[in-house]
């Protein structure tokens, strides 16, 4: 049996009649913020609210104001402001942009004003400002040379094949993994790791474009090459063994090693001289490329039907050839003679001076009339002792001939001395 109240049963202080029940409480209403136990009249908001309080549904009360503040709050766009620290739990932005409520003091609302949409856009600004500059900064690399970076390589994981530094990095690792949808590598499976070695190897079209890329690259340069070793070592190389042989040739006239007669094919036995375009090359017998005009000398029409005469013979015409373009070129510029310029043979016992006569500018490789003793086209009428030069034309081709012809003006031993060409 419930005991009742030590105040209800002897009610030493009055008990329920010095309470006076519920109708006395009821009496007694009281403002809200008044002295406990104030006396003074009911005001009206007292009258009307004290029954809701004697039931115990003051918390109900509260609940409904929340909810209406809240309907109002959400009228209103929310603002990034920090929760008022009042009787409502809500954002105190609510308050702000709603005006006062009731329930809230004039002094709590000037101590809490309404924010402005610049001061949020600037607040804004600062939170992402504060949160770029708390990303992680990427780790130094790691120090001494490229042996200690591939030992931390190694120890990372990212050695024989791997792609990612991390697993966690977001990077597919590997063949054999991939990036799940939680945001962790996973292995792939091996039809998923096929398929993708498949989708990295480079189509047919991809590797034939570059397999002709690659050879016209070579193709390109191999033709560079070429083109330097002919305008310009060739030269080079065919100056050297030309000088060595007029060098040659002359150490050999001085000592007396070398008696006059018939030359082997590719023998050297004289020096021409040409003043006005500063040439000086040997002589030598035949037209062989290899043996004698790839080697930077001039060489001697004496073979086979191209039969000419010798300097020293009494008539006939002396045919020389040599190129105008590359190894040595001696001939290259022969165009820029005008009649009159000398040209002189040198040989053991003698010096032969001609005088340039004319020029055939152009005539094809099969005219070989130009070599007879008594040359057409040449304004020659006579038998007499003439010379004549030959090379390709136009320059860097040979589909033409370009002969210069000369008549033989002095004959002048050694012993003599040097002709006045010479001694210009």
């Amino acid at each position: 049996m419930t005991a009742l109240r030590p105040e209800r049963e002897s009610a030493p202080y009055g008990g329920e009649a010095a309470y006076g029940g519920a109708e006395s409480f009821e009496a007694e209403a009281f403002e809200p913020g008044a002295p406990f136990g104030d006396t003074a009249e009911p005001q009206p908001w007292a009258a009307q609210q004290a029954p809701q309080y004697a039931q115990g549904d003051w918390y109900g009360q509260q609940q409904s104001y929340a909810r209406s503040s809240f309907e109002q709050y959400e009228a209103y766009e929310p603002r990034p402001q920090a929760p008022y620290d009042g009787p409502y739990d809500g954002p105190y932005d609510a308050y702000a942009t709603a005006g006062v409520h009731e329930g809230l003091s004039s002094d709590t609302a000037q101590e809490h004003p309404p924010i402005d949409e610049e001061t949020v856009a600037l607040r804004v600004e600062e939170a992402r400002r504060i949160a770029a500059a708390a990303e992680p900064i990427p780790a130094p690399p790691a120090p001494g040379g490229r042996a200690a970076r591939r030992k931390a390589a190694r120890r990372h994981g990212r050695h024989g094949g791997t792609l990612g530094a991390h697993a966690g990095s977001g990077v597919a690792q590997g063949p054999e993994e991939a990036l799940g949808a939680d945001g962790v590598t996973s292995p792939r499976s091996r039809i998923e790791a096929r398929r993708a070695a498949r989708a990295r190897k480079p189509g047919v079209g991809v590797i034939a474009s570059r397999a002709i890329g690659e050879v016209f690259i070579t193709t390109g340069v191999v033709m560079l090459l070429f083109v330097t070793y002919q305008l310009w070592w060739s030269n080079i190389r065919a100056h050297q063994q030309a000088g060595r042989e007029a060098t040659s040739l002359q150490e050999e006239w001085k000592n007396g090693k070398r008696a006059p007669g018939a030359f082997e094919p590719g023998q050297g036995f004289a020096i021409l001289h040409i003043p006005k375009l500063d040439v000086v090359v040997p002589i030598a017998e035949g037209i062989s490329k290899s043996k004698v005009l790839d080697r930077g000398m001039v060489g001697h029409y004496d073979q086979n039907s191209i039969k000419t005469a010798m300097p020293e013979d009494r008539t006939g015409n002396f045919g020389i050839a040599g190129h105008r373009n590359t190894h040595g070129e001696p001939f290259r510029y022969i165009n820029r003679l005008k009649p009159g310029d000398p040209i002189v043979v040198e040989t053991q016992d003698k010096y032969y001076v001609y005088d340039m006569a004319s020029i055939l500018p152009v005539t094809p490789p099969s005219n070989v009339s130009v070599l007879n003793a008594v040359p057409p086209g040449s304004g020659f009428t006579e038998a007499g002792r003439y010379i004549t030069l030959t090379t390709c034309t136009p320059e860097f081709t040979s589909k033409y001939r370009m002969i210069v012809w000369g008549k033989m003006v002095e004959e002048r031993p050694r012993s003599e001395g040097k002709p006045d060409a010479l001694v210009q």
